[in-house]
């Protein structure tokens, strides 16, 4: 069980590294122009593929993917919906 808590956590850390990273060179890529709904924007890039992978990894299965990233189906059928995923 150990090995699974720390190659999650070694997982969560490189994801979070990688958000970091990225979040860096756009505001770079920027220069001295400010960023407008930064937040959304990201959410949005980082969302849709995230559903994506999970609905291909539960072949379809909306209970089984609400499962998986911890919302309720409803907020997972909006969010498809939403990024135009059904």
């Amino acid at each position: 069980m150990n090995n699974h808590i720390s190659l999650s956590d070694n997982l969560a850390s490189q994801l979070s590294d990688t958000v970091a990273t990225v979040s860096r060179d756009y505001l770079t890529t920027l220069g001295d122009q400010d960023p407008t709904n930064l937040y959304r924007q990201i959410l949005d890039e980082v969302e849709k593929p995230l559903l994506q992978v999970i609905m291909e990894r539960t072949h379809g299965n909306q209970s089984r993917a609400a499962i998986c990233l911890g919302i309720n189906r409803a907020t997972l059928r909006s969010k498809l919906k939403r990024h135009g995923l059904m």
